[in-house]
């Protein structure tokens, strides 16, 4: 039996090898650090893996730049550092002013990422996966109302793309149903005022933006409490919240993380309509998917605050699905799949781009005009809107829909919707568009994603039927 003394030694001889071992990171795992206190060496052991691997590290606060990171696959360098680097197996990961920075390569035999502390204590985290915690994408506006607004997550989980062919070529149902992911990812909204708050100038972080929610008035909004999740369009799914207690004419800066993630989306901007606004949200429709924006219906009986497909009028539905299904069948008669009418687009290109147009025109967007003069976010001054005013009492431009009471302003739909339409389906359906430079302006946004000549592709004054900073200039449906 060893001596107390002895043994005391040994004991503490013990403790300091394994002080001195390099910390495991775990996969899929995200690690806090704070490198006030760091290990020692301040290193961490990344697993081995005979996949390519993403090692990404994150600020939690903003800082000067002086800590650095270092990551080696060569297991013969227990601490790597600037002396080691040799742009193959051991690098130097940057972060830029995102606040993140990312490096992916092979982790056969395991690796090491190390951390040489700055001139300051800062706040980090980490996360080795088997894929890119960085890649966030935007959150989506679909609309607002004085009070209320419609938003969605950045996409994931993206369906396959399954080709039919002939003979069993089958177009989509007029009214569509899709199976939800079984274990989606889980996604929190951040939403403040802008005026209130300074999350722009933060690194676009998770951890920063949820340090720094409290000061800034923001608040979180978990996937938990969302609408569910919402398949829009071939990007993939997407949760969609209706926030609701919101000021009229107020400014809003939103912004989307991934629970498992280091990265938050870049900002989003929005601005509420004014306290007259008197049109409700429309979303959540089978047959539409895409339709998510304010229509001039009355607002939905009982205690819903916006019109899904359960609460539309009587008729409407049926009349689009109808429409829909009639076009399907008309479509049908050609070989899909045999016949081939182009070498660039299909029935189904067809189907999906008509669905888009009857839709944007059987549901037309409320809006108002901007009470200044917009920009997008540069400074750069942006045309009106493709605005229309549509007197009370005066017919819809779908007759399914009945006429609203009260007079307000409608957003055209965005030309280039018609467009896609008629380039995507076969000449015999004789689907046309008006032209620019005679009557499309009277029905249509005209000039805004293409430059209203014709024939002519992009080059618009704005580009886009939307950005992120809040403007629409036409309805793309």
């Amino acid at each position: 039996m060893l001596p107390t003394s002895l043994f005391a030694v040994v004991l503490s001889f013990l403790s300091l090898v394994e002080a001195q071992k390099s910390q495991q990171l775990v996969l899929e795992k995200v690690l806090d650090i704070s490198t006030a206190n760091l290990p020692n060496p301040p290193a961490f052991r990344i697993p081995a893996s005979p996949n390519p691997l993403f090692v990404s590290v994150a600020l939690c606060a903003t800082h000067d730049n002086s800590t650095r990171f270092f990551l080696t696959n060569d297991t013969s360098i227990s601490n790597p550092g600037p002396s080691d680097v040799d742009s193959v197996n051991t690098v130097e990961i940057g972060l830029p002013t995102e606040g993140y920075g990312i490096w992916s390569t092979y982790f056969t035999n395991g690796g090491v990422l190390s951390v040489v502390k700055g001139n300051a204590p800062i706040e980090i985290e980490v996360l080795v996966s088997a894929n890119n915690a960085t890649d966030m994408g935007y959150p989506l506006l679909g609309d607002t109302t004085s009070n209320q607004a419609l938003v969605f997550s950045p996409p994931f989980d993206p369906l396959p793309t399954e080709i039919p062919t002939f003979p069993n070529y089958t177009l989509p149902p007029a009214n569509l149903s899709f199976t939800p992911p079984s274990s989606p990812i889980n996604v929190t909204l951040l939403l403040a005022v802008t005026a209130q708050s300074n999350l722009a100038s933060l690194p676009r972080t998770a951890c920063a933006l949820k340090a720094a929610a409290p000061v800034n008035k923001a608040t979180p909004v978990p996937s938990s409490i969302s609408e569910g999740l919402w398949l829009r369009d071939s990007d993939g799914w997407r949760y969609q919240w209706l926030l609701n207690g919101l000021s009229p004419r107020t400014n809003y800066t939103m912004f989307a993380y991934r629970d498992d993630g280091l990265a938050s989306s870049e900002p989003v901007y929005f601005v509420t309509k004014s306290a007259t606004f008197n049109c409700p949200i429309v979303h959540s429709l089978p047959f539409c998917p895409t339709v998510a924006y304010a229509a001039p219906l009355a607002p939905p009986a009982g205690v819903a605050t916006a019109h899904t497909a359960d609460t539309l009028p009587a008729g409407v539905a049926d009349t689009l699905i109808s429409t829909m299904a009639n076009f399907t069948v008309t479509l049908s008669t050609l070989a899909c799949g045999r016949d081939v009418y182009s070498p660039l687009v299909t029935c189904t290109d067809c189907s999906d781009a008509y669905r888009r147009w009857l839709c944007a025109v059987s549901f037309p967007r409320c809006a108002e005009t901007p009470s200044t003069v917009s920009d997008t976010g540069d400074g750069a001054q942006v045309p009106l809107p493709a605005l229309t005013t549509v007197q009370g009492g005066a017919a819809a431009r779908n007759p399914a829909l009945p006429a609203l009471t009260s007079s307000y302003q409608a957003l055209l739909p965005c030309l280039e919707t018609c467009n896609a339409a008629d380039r995507a389906c076969p000449n015999f359906l004789g689907f046309k568009c008006p032209l620019p430079r005679f009557t499309a302006a009277d029905s249509y946004g005209v000039g805004y994603i293409d430059n209203g000549e014709d024939g002519v592709v992009g080059h618009g004054s704005t580009g886009v039927a939307q950005d992120k900073y809040g403007n629409v200039w036409c309805n793309r449906g």
